[in-house]
Parts: structure tokens; C-alpha cells; sequence
């Protein structure tokens, strides 16, 4: 009789999100891109141990890197290598998504900041998104529409 092979699977799900970009930009478009990690990161990212909250994109000779993103290691981690909680980390993008977000950028007044890190099977990706500042007022009224929208599903759901 054959043995029965065990199939390991991802645990699937958001590892971090960025809520203070929603909060305090105006999302325009919504990319997808790949995270280019190390091994020490892969195993802080299963243990949910990373923060987006203070991190941005730059775009530098025609490709995108995150800053800012912070991957706390793991007391297990390995001693040969000293892992570096927030440094830069090169994104996987095509050219043609790179060439568009870099133009928006420029030209358009808009700025690119991630918005979600996730597993999508066994790899890591970045939602990242062109994304435009709130002012106060704008701030105010996103908070209102939020709060009529729980009040009325409140009020029909009982």
C-alpha cells in the first residue's frame, strides 16, 4: 500500500494591514506586487510580525522598494545573520506597472503607499495603491458616512 502524502498548507490570510492610509488618503487605483524577502523574514511573516503602518514607496532607476516596513526577527533566528528590522525592500512589479505608477507619481501629484501584506499560497505579496491626501475636512466626512452606515445597519437589523 502507498503512503499517504501530506500536503502542507499556507496558513491563508492578511499578515498586516495599513489602516491609517485608508484613513488618511483618498485610493485612486490598486496594485499587486511581490515582496523580495529573506529567509528570517519569511519566519517572522508566518508568526504575523510585521507593522506597515510608517511605510512608503520609492521608485529608484526604474524599480519600487518599500521603506519603512518593519519585520520584528525572531528570538529563534539564526546567529549567522543579523536580520534588520526596517530595511529596504525591493518590490516585484512589471515593468509596465512600474512605468505607470512611476508616472502618477511625477506628473499627477499622487503618492504610492502599501495597504495590505498577505499570503497567496506560498508567496508574499503587497497591496500596494496610488493614493491622493485627505484634508481635515474630508477626514471628518469619511468618519460621518461610516458612522450613519453602522447606525442604519443597526436600525434594519433589528
Amino acid at each position: 500500500m502507498a503512503k499517504a502524502t501530506v500536503v502542507k498548507k499556507h496558513n491563508g490570510g492578511t499578515i498586516a494591514q495599513n489602516k491609517r492610509a485608508r484613513h488618511d488618503y483618498f485610493i485612486e487605483e490598486k496594485f499587486e506586487a511581490g515582496l523580495s524577502l529573506q529567509g528570517w523574514e519569511v519566519k517572522s511573516l508566518r508568526a504575523g510580525r510585521m507593522t506597515l503602518t510608517e511605510s512608503y514607496i520609492l521608485f529608484k532607476n526604474g524599480e519600487a522598494y518599500l521603506f519603512g516596513a518593519q519585520i520584528q526577527p525572531l528570538l529563534s533566528a539564526s546567529t549567522h545573520v543579523v536580520p534588520e528590522a526596517t530595511r529596504t525592500r525591493k518590490l516585484l512589479l512589471n515593468r509596465n506597472e512600474i512605468a505607470k505608477l512611476l508616472g502618477a507619481v511625477n506628473q499627477k501629484g499622487f503618492s504610492c503607499v502599501p495597504l495590505a501584506c498577505y499570503w497567496k499560497g506560498p508567496l508574499v505579496k503587497l497591496e500596494i495603491a496610488l493614493v491622493k491626501g485627505k484634508q481635515l475636512h474630508d477626514k471628518r466626512a469619511t468618519e460621518k458616512d461610516r458612522d450613519w452606515q453602522r447606525d442604519k445597519a443597526r436600525l434594519f437589523h433589528k
